[in-house]
């Protein structure tokens, strides 16, 4: 029987007219066996920092006050060997000129979808994609992102991709812990420096991953795994 992987997705400034240039989507991934176990200790150390069960993990809401949780939380899921994460990267999508290329910005967002998710997709795993709700008429996208996640892997009998949804982020644990990185990445991406205690978040998974998160990983890396698009380039680096 072949090993199940959950991947929980979300992004950060992704809407055209944010006044955000910098887009960031990202992926965390875990052994499904694994995921209710990671989710409860994501709960434990919730109670043991005495916040309430029903506080929902979010970058926006990194202070001070709440540094330590945050420090304890990355630093579960860098001593986790059962999750990973990846990021891509669209470091101005003000440039972007959707007419060129026949294409909505909906369209366009999907297919950064596609590029993030495709070096996640191993044919000999199944997989449960669960992405953060946005909007009521996204069905239909989920469901071409499935067709094209699964004939980019000549899984035309729909086996590999089992199941692509949307859910509620606050209701699951690592999908929060999956907007603290996607967040920490984006900060970073835009040049912000404000805040003290995500600067400290920022710095930790620095120290923790070697990364500058300035530069792409190898295609290969499976813990924290880093893209940065370039829509000019002819090809696209760890795509």
């Amino acid at each position: 029987m072949k090993t199940t992987i959950n991947i929980y997705c979300d992004e950060s400034c992704h809407l055209p007219n944010d006044g955000q240039k910098t887009m960031v989507l990202g992926a965390l991934w875990c052994f499904r066996t694994k995921a209710r176990e990671h989710n409860q200790a994501i709960a434990e150390l919730k109670a043991r920092h005495r916040l309430s069960p029903f506080f929902e993990i979010k970058w926006t809401k990194i202070s001070p006050g709440k540094l330590d949780f945050y420090r304890d939380l990355l630093n579960y899921f860098f001593d986790s060997r059962t999750m990973g994460f990846r990021a891509w990267v669209i470091p101005d999508k003000l440039i972007l000129c959707h007419a060129d290329y026949n294409q909505t910005h909906d369209e366009w967002y999907y297919k950064m979808y596609f590029y993030l998710l495709r070096n996640l997709i191993s044919t000999d795993r199944r997989y449960h994609i669960y992405l953060d709700i946005k909007d009521t008429r996204s069905r239909m996208k989920l469901r071409k992102l499935r067709e094209v996640l699964s004939n980019a892997n000549y899984d035309f009998s729909r086996e590999i991709i089992e199941r692509i949804q949307h859910v509620h982020s606050h209701d699951i644990g690592l999908m929060q812990l999956a907007d603290i990185l996607i967040g920490a990445v984006s900060y970073h991406a835009r040049g912000l420096s404000d805040s003290a205690a995500k600067n400290e978040i920022v710095q930790l998974i620095k120290d923790r991953t070697g990364l500058s998160l300035t530069r792409n990983t190898l295609p290969t890396e499976r813990k924290f795994n880093l893209c940065i698009w370039r829509p000019n380039s002819r090809r696209v680096e760890n795509a």
